[in-house]
């Protein structure tokens, strides 16, 4: 259930209730891809800066543990001990990106996996099997993930097929909610919008998945090849034709500037690898800008990555000790860079939420935009 408490032009400040808490929005979702954040980042470290919900995919899992293992074991949250929110990617995405023998049929796809090579078939009553078995509180919607750019008549028969599909993946779901050995009976779907940068197909699908009164409704094909400029006038097309009572999720962004923009859009649940794929390299996130703490510059400097941060590596650790891990290789200096990261996004949306409550969101994203150009000097 979606409470829209407060608006600010088009910016949306809400709750979602779930089954494992209440999520305040507008929200980041630390991704743990196959179950972990990337980085040696435990659960009871997500608690620890903040996290909302973790989100994982289903692709990944179903390779790898095996979604019926998991099921065994009670569920992902059982399993890695986390009793907060969990979305599911559908592996959408990833039957789609990673995969290169692929051949789409109405049933379904059929793949090759990326591990050992062996075929695999999943479809939208598969994908909502494999997410159920993982009892994750939110599942997505299994779509086709079209390439960037593609023709209109292809987008068009795409978008089609995913509307196809996810009419059965509601079906599924409902049936599979209603079986007395599924683990969690309240999942709920999330529908992906597809369309690519043609903002009337785009129009069209988000009326007609609209219609389905789901739990949430996801805008997927951004950020993957098209300009920001191009996915923010998409937005600004797509987002009023879904609906205001129920969360808008634009999966796979991005970065802070990204987050600040699609929030004025009216876009509440965010994800992204950036922060912890980042911090692994050591890029550091600030209020004033992205560092690199490979840097030369940094080899004598005792300040913390950011004075105004309360993370565990900013409590802690200064940017020379950091710096040094880094160039040692040390798995440490992976791990405080990722967690640093992680706060700081948590931290912006837990201020971006406090700006809407406050009625000063527009000025706060521009101070926060100003700000971010002066990391050279910082």
């Amino acid at each position: 259930m979606y409470k829209l408490l407060k608006t600010e032009g088009r910016a949306k400040r809400g709750e979602f209730q779930t089954v494992h808490g209440k999520i305040q929005t507008p929200v980041f979702m630390n991704v743990g891809t196959a179950a972990a954040i990337k980085g040696a980042v435990s659960t009871k470290d997500l608690n620890e800066i903040n996290t909302q919900v973790e989100l994982s995919n289903t692709y990944h899992l179903h390779l790898r543990p095996g979604d019926k293992v998991i099921k065994k074991l009670g569920g992902l949250h059982k399993f890695m001990n986390w009793n907060k929110p969990i979305l599911t990617d559908s592996g959408g995405f990833q039957v789609f990106s990673l995969t290169s023998l692929r051949k789409i049929k109405e049933e379904g796809v059929y793949f090759a996996s990326h591990i050992d090579g062996h075929k695999i078939f999943m479809g939208p009553e598969e994908s909502m099997q494999i997410q159920s078995n993982i009892a994750s509180t939110i599942a997505m919607a299994f779509d086709e993930c079209p390439p960037y750019p593609a023709t209109r008549e292809y987008m068009q028969n795409s978008v089609d097929r995913t509307t196809r599909w996810l009419k059965r993946c509601k079906n599924k779901m409902t049936e599979l909610n209603s079986l007395e050995d599924t683990i969690n009976k309240n999942q709920m779907l999330f529908g992906i919008n597809q369309g690519g940068t043609y903002e009337d197909i785009r129009i069209e699908h988000a009326k007609i998945i609209s219609d389905l009164d789901l739990d949430g409704y996801a805008v997927g094909g951004l950020a993957v090849g098209e300009t920001h400029a191009e996915m923010y006038r998409i937005l600004e097309e797509v987002v009023p034709y879904l609906p205001q009572n129920k969360p808008t999720y634009l999966m796979g962004v991005g970065t802070p500037e990204n987050i600040l923009e699609s929030v004025e859009r009216g876009v509440d649940f965010f994800d992204c690898v950036l922060p912890a794929r980042n911090g692994r390299h050591g890029h550091v996130y600030t209020n004033y800008g992205k560092l690199n703490l490979f840097n030369a510059r940094f080899e004598l400097d005792d300040k913390p990555i950011d004075s105004n941060c309360n993370c565990p590596a900013c409590k802690d650790y200064t940017r020379a000790y950091i710096r040094h891990l880094l160039k040692a290789k040390e798995m440490l200096g992976m791990r405080l860079c990722v967690l640093h990261n992680l706060y700081f996004f948590n931290n912006m949306m837990t201020e971006i939420r406090m700006s809407l409550d406050n009625g000063e969101f527009s000025s706060y994203k521009k101070k926060m935009l100003d700000n971010f150009k002066l990391a050279h000097e910082f």
